[in-house]
């Protein structure tokens, strides 16, 4: 394979199952040639599909692609609770679960949906008292993190199936940035008084970004998919196209004045010719940079 050249961008991998998210990192910087890569989004390493890099400059960029919505396809055990409420964990009880039938299931995940207040899975990168809580439960504590609010805009019920004395239900989630689906199935299982956890894991969406973009790391050893910045950036942001005397304000980090960019959040801007230039972020009657590219 020829090394290719450094381009900015991002490339968006379909995580195969028991690697980190940092082992996809550390591939894609032998593919990349180079050290400046990152990732938008910790996957487990039972879990598959959707991980953002950031190659080079982009590597700027994945903070704000981290905060946004992701989705999920997922297998719940019902009948079986687990250290880590995944399959990679102890199991710590068994409840026969076969006369749970699909109305009983749908009834208990209502809760779960919308606007709700969750308590984040123990075995998370969640930092208590400067050490991650997965480390601290890892070493036999009894972690208890406080809960936070997160948005479930679907959870949705793809399939109930008989699973020995179990119940599998085979869900699609669409969730904020920060929901944990593993305490989705710790509170369905919990709720119906058998305990569940998850066997299986793939996202498949982070932001605009899905498994239609991904390829796997074999394939992207034979054919280095990068999607540039200015791909990216109308994607993943609002945009706006800036005049050329604005377009050289920006280059150089200035304040724009009496400009309206028409979207919250922080919006993508290009110059005449369609080159991304920054990020900048509305402020009244202004709009100051949160991010310059160039």
């Amino acid at each position: 394979m020829t090394q290719p050249e450094v381009t900015p961008g991002l490339v968006v991998v379909d995580k195969p199952s028991g690697w980190t998210s940092h082992d996809v990192v550390g591939r894609g910087r032998r593919l990349a040639g180079t050290r400046k890569v990152g990732h938008a989004g910790t996957l487990d390493p039972m879990a598959t599909g959707v991980l953002l890099l950031g190659i080079g400059r982009a590597t700027r960029l994945l903070g704000q692609l981290q905060l946004t919505d992701k989705a999920y396809d997922a297998t719940i055990r019902l009948g079986q609770a687990t250290v880590t409420e995944d399959a990679e964990g102890e199991v710590v009880s068994t409840t026969p679960a076969s006369h749970l039938s699909a109305e009983q299931i749908e009834r208990a995940l209502e809760p779960l949906r919308g606007e709700i207040s969750q308590v984040p899975s123990a075995v998370s990168a969640i930092k208590v008292d400067g050490q991650r809580a997965y480390a601290r439960v890892r070493a036999g504590e009894d972690v208890r993190l406080a809960a936070r609010p997160v948005r479930v805009s679907e959870l949705s019920v793809r399939a109930v199936r008989p699973a020995g004395g179990l119940v599998d239900v085979d869900v699609h989630v669409e969730c904020s940035t920060g929901t944990y689906v593993r305490a989705l199935a710790r509170d369905l299982g919990e709720s119906l008084g058998v305990g569940g956890h998850l066997t299986m894991l793939r996202r498949t969406r982070v932001g605009p970004f899905t498994l239609e973009h991904a390829a796997t790391l074999e394939d992207l050893a034979q054919d280095w998919q990068v999607i540039g910045l200015d791909t990216v950036t109308r994607l993943a942001f609002a945009s706006y196209d800036l005049t050329q005397e604005q377009a050289d304000d920006v280059r150089f980090g200035r304040t724009l004045t009496s400009i309206d960019l028409g979207a919250p959040g922080p919006v993508a801007l290009f110059d005449p010719v369609g080159t991304f230039l920054a990020l900048y972020e509305q402020r009244g009657a202004t709009a100051r940079p949160v991010s310059v590219f160039v």
